[in-house]
């Protein structure tokens, strides 16, 4: 096989295929491999048929086919199945050759592999691919990490078919080194989780507190759509609630309340953990996934357990514009915890991340587009040493504004008996950002009481740590100062 292709991509599920009728859209020749070669011909029999994509039946057939660089893409199983691939295509390929895995691959992983690829010689990209089926087939947010020296080889190709925003910018940059790209795509997936729960949360009041039906709630949502909640979710929203069984009644109604989860929202809380940000919101998304696949035994808690289950009986109508402010608010705090995270990571891995192109990627394309990105856009664009979202103009006086419903919503739905954990963690953590002082003073003087880990003082200098004999009988020896 002589090689004319530009790219080769391996794995031809549903991301798979369509990505590759995105690049041929493009000019691009793709040559393609699956493990199950069968696929391979279906493929290109099928919606393939009358395009200039190759079908390799090998992978040795797949790197002859193409030209140098040559730029393998991986679309398969994260975890194992990339190492192996990684094992199979490092002895077919030559220095300067670029392996790219385009799955949901842990950062970490992207880590390792990129130290162990380019030990080989060769270069490596993890990129993160958002905006499911229709994004990969029409235009996703993609974000590349990995082998610097790699990004000029592929950057034609991912800038074109990524999503553009409206003034034409793709929504694909270089993210950074080694696993950036990946750590980026994890996080955009934990504000996923976020946002999904808050607009749950807000379905979950108008539903249950005001008895609205689905279809007065997909006229709430086309409206919010149209202001400043304008997002693929809220989008989305609006149609689920539109749409009709076969027997006329609304199918989200007829769909069990027990969710799944792939554990990219998992890894991000993990994340925050090991750097100490806290990412309460998403903690309390990925949380309340699992309490609500505990569905059986929530069936036989319901018939023992008592509370409230009030209903909102004053004026429907602010209350549901009580209900869009808080879902603003608490959107802004799911957006700061998740940008806080990401500047902990750049500090910990030596990442230069492009906070307000990051942005920009995900202005279009992606499953979290919204018109509010372009105000994180702007606010980096106004201070690119932004140290808080809060702390930038537009926002502080956004939550400012919405704070007055939003402590209304959660006040109400503790009354009512309805759980808004998203909503209720985001006020807290703003109200604990907020002050200047917090209760842990008392906190640390129970660690030194009972483990002798020591304290600072406020009227000494940070950094110098004491202790006490608080019983007369303890001693003088410390454990120590240290934070896992």
């Amino acid at each position: 096989m002589t090689a004319q292709a530009d790219i080769g991509l391996i794995g031809l599920a549903v991301m798979g295929q369509n990505l590759v009728l995105n690049m041929d859209d493009h000019g691009y020749t793709v040559v393609v491999y699956n493990r199950t070669v069968s696929k391979v011909d279906e493929f290109i029999n099928g919606s393939a048929k009358g395009r200039k994509v190759i079908g390799a039946h090998s992978l040795e057939e797949l790197v002859r086919a193409l030209k140098k660089p040559r730029r393998v893409m991986l679309l398969v199983k994260a975890g194992q199945a990339v190492d192996d691939f990684i094992e199979q295509l490092i002895p077919l390929l030559e220095p300067g050759d670029i392996i790219i895995d385009g799955g949901n691959s842990n950062f970490q992983d992207t880590i390792r592999r990129t130290a162990y690829v380019e030990s080989k010689g060769l270069l490596y990209i993890g990129t993160g691919i958002s905006g499911g089926e229709e994004g990969a087939r029409y235009g996703p947010s993609i974000m590349p990490g990995g082998s610097p020296a790699a990004w000029p080889h592929v950057k034609p190709i991912f800038q074109s078919i990524a999503a553009k925003v409206d003034d034409g910018t793709p929504c694909c940059d270089w993210v950074g080194e080694n696993g950036a790209g990946h750590f980026v795509k994890m996080v955009h997936n934990g504000i996923e989780y976020g946002d999904m729960q808050l607009i749950g949360e807000a379905y979950h009041l108008m539903k249950e507190g005001l008895g609205m039906s689905a279809d007065e709630m997909h006229q709430v949502f086309a409206e919010w759509n149209r202001g400043k909640l304008d997002s693929y979710l809220i989008q989305i929203t609006r149609d689920i609630l539109a749409f009709k069984d076969v027997d006329g009644q609304p199918l989200v109604d007829k769909i069990l309340d027990a969710a799944g989860q792939k554990g990219t929202g998992k890894w991000t809380v993990i994340s925050a953990l090991d750097t100490g940000v806290p990412l309460t919101l998403i903690a309390e998304a990925v949380f309340a996934r699992c309490l609500s696949a505990l569905k059986e035994e929530r069936v036989r808690a319901s018939q023992v357990l008592r509370g409230p289950f009030g209903r909102y009986d004053d004026n429907r109508e602010a209350f549901v514009t009580d209900i869009r402010e808080a879902l603003y608010a608490s959107k802004i705090i799911s957006y700061t915890q998740g940008y806080m995270l990401m500047r902990a990571a750049a500090a910990e891995y030596n990442w230069n991340l492009n906070y307000g192109g990051i942005a920009l990627m995900w202005r279009g394309g992606c499953i979290i587009r919204s018109v509010f990105l372009g105000k994180i856009k702007e606010a980096f664009d106004r201070n690119p040493q932004l140290s808080n979202l809060l702390l930038d103009e537009y926002f502080k006086e956004a939550v400012e504004s919405a704070q007055p419903s939003w402590r209304r919503v959660v006040a109400r739905a503790v009354e009512m008996g309805i759980p808004v954990p998203a909503m209720s963690s985001a006020l807290a953590f703003y109200d604990g950002y907020r002050r200047a002082w917090l209760p842990a003073n008392l906190l640390q003087a129970q660690r030194d009481y009972f483990g002798a880990h020591t304290y600072e003082r406020v009227d000494r200098p940070r950094g110098e740590f004491f202790h006490t004999d608080w019983t007369g009988h303890g001693g003088t020896v410390t454990a120590g100062t240290y934070n896992v």
